[in-house]
């Protein structure tokens, strides 16, 4: 049996600790913050219960606006203002309705149009379903899907323990099913929900027509995975059915909207500028509250945890809460042309928006130089579990912004299993959120900002 030194044994019986460093005493009052004062589950609530989904271009984004501006006003920071842009404005319309017509049995399954989808007739559409497994096969069959409905029944892989990579891998057809079915005559398409399990809940999601003349645009939407399940199942046995749907979805014309932003002015560079956020909007049919209120209440709570803390930073730390990820990009689009604009130099950036879940670490977008420093700080988040440092897609808010010099970006990567069981879903409401889970992800948050606010960036 191995002997154990006495300096371990005292260690372990909490009678003697080890010297601290200073990093390690800031992020444990981070935490500690995070996990005992926090608001960041408050701030969700309402944004999720009392205002609920908010789609851009709609009355509940606008009040998200003046809300979480109140909010970030209430911390105390240097300067709090909100950033004009102009928005996408598509409404869903009345509930969706759909059928499986199988001689003369109607069975209903539930759909959902995606997002910049155009209505079907006010009659809704009926034709016969060709089932492809993505846009390969579509194009293999060309003009045989004329007068058809095409139906995108492309799994989400479930050998990934990475469910990320699971989604990249089929959401071309969820993205493009549409504009690529109506270039060979199709008449709608109907795409498998992005989703792992099986559920009755179909997932909404962007698409897009692409440079097609707004003559051959087609409806589309999205089934549930057991509606998928089921149509796949009957058409296999009657080749020749019938799929009846009906939506009553419209784009409208743009609206004025706003990103948020709050700032706590840097005491030694403060032209350096470092920002964490997320998407403010979210999808219409819940509360948005995985995707993305979580990462905005995070972002919030990091700055709130700082100048709780009496922190003063070396550089300029923004917090943005940025308008139409979901449907457009165009916050963060606007963000970097007034960056650009007003010569800002951003040497660090930091999205939320994976949902709510445990923080396991980050993903980055950077040079090897940095990364390596960067690798350097993960003893320092492993007694709070967080272990994963990689590289690879940081967000798509702060995918726009550039800068003259380095930039690092990073993204925070929670527990991704359950993610996809909610995003862009009906049931992506505040009772799927974990108050500890939420709260540990704005402290890991928080500490990445400290440290790289503390060590700052390489620069070649």
């Amino acid at each position: 049996m191995r002997k154990t030194s006495l300096l371990t044994l005292l260690l372990l019986s909490g009678l003697m600790s080890y010297a601290q460093t200073p990093d390690e005493k800031n992020i444990k009052l981070i935490y500690k913050a995070a996990l005992t004062q926090s608001k960041c589950y408050t701030w969700l609530e309402y944004l999720s219960n009392d205002i609920g989904g908010r789609l851009s271009g709609s009355t509940n984004a606008a009040e998200a606006v003046q809300y979480t501006k109140n909010q970030l006003e209430s911390i105390g920071l240097d300067r709090v203002y909100l950033q004009e842009v102009m928005v996408p404005h598509w409404v869903r319309g009345e509930k969706e309705t759909a059928y499986i017509l199988d001689n003369k049995t109607k069975t209903v399954v539930p759909i959902t149009a995606l997002g910049g989808s155009i209505a079907t007739p006010k009659t809704g559409i009926t034709a016969e379903v060709i089932e492809v497994q993505g846009i390969k096969e579509l194009n293999e069959l060309g003009a045989k899907v004329k007068g058809k409905i095409v139906f995108f029944n492309r799994p989400m892989d479930p050998e990934n323990v990475e469910t990320f990579k699971s989604y990249g891998g089929c959401v071309d057809q969820r993205y493009a099913g549409a504009k690529e079915a109506a270039k060979f005559g199709a008449v709608g398409t109907i795409v498998r929900s992005m989703n792992l399990r099986l559920d009755d809940f179909p997932h909404t999601g962007t698409q897009s027509y692409g440079d097609l003349p707004k003559s051959e645009y087609i409806p589309t939407a999205a089934i549930s995975t057991n509606g998928a399940e089921l149509l796949s199942k009957s058409l296999k046995k009657n080749p020749t059915l019938k799929f009846y749907f009906k939506q009553s979805c419209e784009q409208l014309p743009d609206v004025l909207s706003h990103n948020v932003i709050g700032e706590m002015k840097g005491t030694e560079n403060p032209q350096n500028i470092m920002i964490v956020g997320g998407h403010l909007d979210s999808w219409d049919l819940a509360d948005g509250s995985h995707d993305d209120g979580a990462g905005v209440v995070q972002s919030m709570e990091v700055v709130r945890i700082l100048k709780n803390l009496g922190y003063k930073p070396k550089n300029t730390i923004r917090v943005v809460l940025f308008m139409n990820e979901e449907n457009g990009g165009r916050g963060g689009a606007m963000y970097e042309e007034m960056a650009q604009k007003n010569k800002e130099n951003h040497i660090f950036a930091l999205e939320s928006d994976s949902g709510g879940f445990s923080p396991r670490g980050f993903s980055f977008e950077t040079d090897d130089e940095n990364f390596k420093k960067i690798e350097s700080y993960k003893g320092l988040f492993e007694p709070y579990l967080i272990h994963s440092f990689v590289k690879g897609h940081s967000g798509s808010d702060i995918g726009h912004l550039t800068s003259a010099k380095p930039l690092v970006k990073a993204g925070l990567k929670p527990d991704s299993q359950r993610y996809f069981d909610y995003h862009h879903a009906a049931n992506d409401k505040f009772d799927a959120i974990n108050k500890r889970e939420l709260e540990l992800g704005a402290a890991t948050m928080a500490s990445l900002v400290y440290l790289i606010d503390q060590n700052g960036i390489l620069t070649k």
